[in-house]
């Protein structure tokens, strides 16, 4: 009987131990790897309760038009409101004449045709300080041409409540352009609005409470029980047990720092978190404007058999001559005679094959050859019968 010497099979064994512990290691490591590629941050998918946007809105005036403004005699309101920021300014205009009562003969001889009133529209973020910049849209609200190349006067913009909360006024610039002769136009995007980057300044703060009494709310951008489990696990398995408890299928309860300077650490670590969120509900958009279809990758079909024809009228217009008899002093009469048919296409029954996957429901919806518009009919029909498993909604 031969022997060995376990001394010379310690540095085998040695070898063969690292490799496959590394071998292990790598297959450990493959599905961590699959998960945090299919993962989203928890910012994309949650916003924080009280941080929000505020709408704000004004009425204004935009001078400097290269005659394009409105025409005052169908927009009396740009008129009236020139006149009032004239009077604020210390400017009357009253050329009435001797004898007349009518106060308003002054503004009806107001021809401007550089004058245009707008409405502006912004939208105040949250933690907005006095002295910050805001992005204002500038939309003509008469008939004005264009808008391009005009200055917007100082046009105070209001919240909700009345209260003014910021300051616009700026040149404005306006994408589109145009051109009109002689009766023909030719015009590139849209010349009635236009966009004055930092064009307001912001006067007056919203105050935003994010955290009452140790508390703070997350709400899910979509209703979903199974992602709103998965956050609330993965912000307990972050930051301890208890930190986070599921009210809804929207909205997560935090225990938060009570410290301010704490809140933004905890809320800057929280927003990092990878959450990887359920499987949306299975979904087919119909856009009836515009003949459009998206389906997400839920979408599945059962066996079912489709017939689907095309009806069409068609109508033939001829002109016919009606030559008058000989020596019957009648004239030459045209008319027009139509011909209408119809005609229906054949709708043979087909096969639509069951699709457990979003490329085997497009392959079995592109063998029926219908058009985007019988395709919705189709689909509405499938619906109904149970062999399309999606919720129909129609934009």
């Amino acid at each position: 009987m031969r022997t060995f010497s376990f001394s010379r099979l310690k540095p085998v064994i040695g070898i063969a131990a690292r490799a496959f512990a590394m071998v292990a290691l790598a297959c450990a490591a493959l599905p961590v790897t699959t998960h945090v590629a299919h993962a989203e941050r928890l910012k994309d998918l949650v916003q924080i309760q009280g941080v929000r946007d505020n709408p704000l809105i004004g009425y204004g005036l935009v001078v400097g038009l290269d005659g394009t403004g409105d025409q005052t005699t169908q927009t009396p309101f740009t008129t009236q409101t020139l006149a009032n920021m004239l009077a604020n300014l210390g400017i009357s205009i009253n050329n009435q004449q001797a004898g007349s009562n009518s106060s308003n003969s002054s503004l009806s001889s107001m021809q401007l045709k550089n004058v245009a009133a707008v409405m502006v529209t912004a939208s105040l973020p949250a933690f907005a300080r006095p002295g910050e910049a805001l992005d204002v849209t500038v939309s003509s609200l008469g008939n004005a041409k264009s808008l391009r190349g005009g200055t917007l006067l100082l046009t105070p913009l209001k919240g909700a409540d009345g209260q003014v909360y910021a300051l616009a006024q700026g040149n404005m610039a306006v994408g589109g352009a145009g051109a009109s002769a002689n009766g023909s136009k030719v015009q590139v995007n849209q010349l009635a609005a236009g966009r004055i980057t930092g064009g307001a300044i912001v006067e007056r703060s919203v105050p935003t409470t994010i955290s009452q009494a140790g508390t703070m709310q997350l709400e899910l951008n979509d209703m979903d029980y199974d992602t709103t489990q998965r956050v609330t696990s993965a912000i307990n398995n972050a930051f301890g047990f208890g930190t986070a408890v599921a009210l809804d299928g929207r909205t997560i309860q935090l225990r938060a720092p009570s410290d301010p300077a704490q809140q933004v650490q905890f809320m800057a670590q929280l927003q990092n978190l990878d959450v990887k969120p359920g499987q949306a509900a299975a979904k087919v958009i119909l856009n009836a404007r515009t003949g459009s279809i998206v389906m997400n990758q839920m979408v599945t079909l059962q066996n079912c058999a489709v017939a689907h024809g095309n009806l069409s009228v068609i109508v033939n217009t001829q002109p016919v001559v009606s030559q008058p008899g000989a020596f019957s002093n009648g004239q030459t009469v045209v008319a027009q005679q139509s011909q209408i048919a119809l005609k229906q296409d054949n709708g043979a029954l087909k096969l639509v094959s069951a699709g457990a996957n979003l490329a085997e429901v497009v392959k079995a919806l592109n063998a029926l050859g219908a058009t985007p518009a019988d395709l919705m009919s189709i689909l509405q029909a499938m619906k109904a019968a149970g062999a399309l498993r999606a919720e129909l909604e129609i934009i």
